[in-house]
């Protein structure tokens, strides 16, 4: 393994959290950066590393072209795409493992992230197994008059059973991570939204299919990790919950595991639903093959009913407070999830089993963005002078800021400044902790007119009361 050389395609943290999870595997790596990142962490420490040319500057993260003439130039012979840009791009993974000079893709094989990328597809596998979806559309539509037509039938049902606000959601089939969603209540307003997100979907994804699904109001989303290996392995390692979201579905405080019953009460089996939802998740990786890391997303009701959401191919933002709350082999720490997606991709076994892997107190993640939350979450742009925080043995934070420089944030990503992962013995003694973290943060910075820096900090301080909850 030590042979190997990953080129890391992505920025900010999660790039970060690749390069450590290489050197844990005592793996070479190299790094690509923007003219607008070059002051970004992940940049920085890979050009400390030592006189190696670790760092190859490119004009466009989503250019494969560059992509893949670095890998070449830099003789790497793996390639981790992180998350966003071509994590779950079935094509970029296909052409990194068929070209004249092949690399090793750090994810599910091409053909999964193909057939578990559609929505649609996801929706009819899942039908086939017998596991529970959203009421809507099992395929991609591409005609005006079938979309309202379906639409149309789905607010039928939902007055049938006496649902007073009755709506429904309109989404870009190949879309992801909130992105290309929008709600219509009212079906004389259906046919402006559906060409809206037809729109859209053909710009950002190239595919101009949309689903019609039932939107579902009083619900909590959870998640289920699953990690997996070409031989055959499946293994879970939870649940997490990602309700608390912005008002673009973004998601900004999650908690693993997906529900607790000692500090909420449920109008439903809690556990019963929790291992339903994993056996279901188990069930379809298995059916399918699946050899990588994968979430699957789902949305359980007020009534405990569940609804398989879709699958995300590829390693999440939130992957790490799962990975606090396990333990493989009797371990004292946490899994390195990062690390085991690396060593699977590489062709390793597992090396454990599900009976390996234990569980032990509750983990939160804050995700720490310039934004202004009383104006719809839009971004701030300015500088960050100052970006400090206490260290603390059961806090985590990951981030590109640097905390000795001033720091520009880049207008062309989102911004994103920092994920902050909490563990404490039990739910209660988590979210205590992550309010002390919380109120030990500084950040500091002004914007392009001078005013102060605006971040979500307070936004999240008053959701963690409410994690977990309906």
């Amino acid at each position: 393994m030590s042979r190997e050389r990953v080129l890391i395609a992505n920025r900010g943290e999660i790039a970060i959290r690749i390069m450590q999870a290489c050197k844990d595997l005592g793996l070479d790596y190299v790094v690509v950066y923007t003219e607008e990142d070059k002051s970004s962490l992940h940049v920085r420490l890979a050009q400390k590393e030592n006189d190696l040319k670790r760092a190859y500057r490119i004009s466009n993260y989503r250019d494969p072209n560059e992509i893949f003439s670095v890998a070449d130039q830099a003789k790497c012979t793996a390639i981790h795409p992180g998350y966003g840009f071509f994590a779950e791009n079935s094509g970029f993974a296909r052409r990194a493992t068929m070209r004249t000079r092949p690399l090793t893709f750090i994810g599910p094989r091409w053909e999964v992230i193909r057939d578990l990328g559609s929505k649609i597809n996801t929706k009819r596998l899942a039908k086939e197994l017998h596991i529970p979806v959203i009421p809507g559309s099992d395929r991609s539509i591409y005609n005006e008059m079938e979309a309202e037509g379906v639409a149309e039938e789905l607010f039928f049902l939902q007055k049938e059973q006496g649902i007073q606000h009755p709506s429904v959601l309109v989404k870009a089939s190949a879309g992801g991570g909130g992105m290309g969603i929008e709600e219509v209540s009212r079906l004389d307003t259906f046919r402006m939204v559906y060409r809206k997100i037809q729109n859209y979907a053909k710009r950002q994804f190239g595919d101009e299919g949309v689903l019609i699904e039932q939107c579902l109001r009083d619900y909590q989303h959870l998640e289920v990790q699953l990690l997996c290996s070409s031989h055959g392995e499946v293994v879970h390692f939870g649940t997490r919950n990602c309700t608390i979201q912005s008002t673009g579905r973004q998601k900004r405080v999650e908690v693993a595991p997906g529900f607790d019953p000692a500090v909420c009460k449920y109008p439903f089996d809690a556990k019963g639903v929790l291992d339903q939802i994993v056996r279901y998740s188990v069930r379809m990786a298995g059916h399918v093959g699946y050899d990588n890391i994968g979430t699957w997303e789902w949305i359980v009701s007020r009534d405990g009913s569940p609804y398989l959401m879709e699958v995300n191919t590829r390693i999440q933002v939130e992957n790490e407070i799962s990975a606090s709350i396990s333990r493989i082999k009797g371990a004292t720490g946490p899994t390195n999830l990062i690390r085991e997606q690396i060593r699977v991709a590489l062709g390793d076994r597992l090396g454990f089993t599900q009976d390996d892997v234990s569980f032990k107190g509750t983990s939160i993640e804050l995700r720490i963005v310039a934004e202004n939350t009383n104006r719809g979450f839009v971004p701030w742009c300015g500088t960050i002078t100052r970006f400090d925080y206490l260290d603390r043995p059961w806090a985590r934070v990951y981030s590109h800021v640097p905390r000795d420089i001033p720091y520009k944030i880049p207008t062309e990503y989102d911004p994103n400044l920092a994920l902050v992962i909490i563990w404490g013995q039990d739910t209660e003694q988590a979210k205590e902790r992550a309010r002390q973290f919380q109120r030990g943060i500084v950040i500091e910075g002004k914007g392009m007119e001078g005013e102060n820096i605006v971040t979500n900090l307070d936004y999240l301080y008053d959701r963690i009361g409410y994690i977990l909850q309906f």
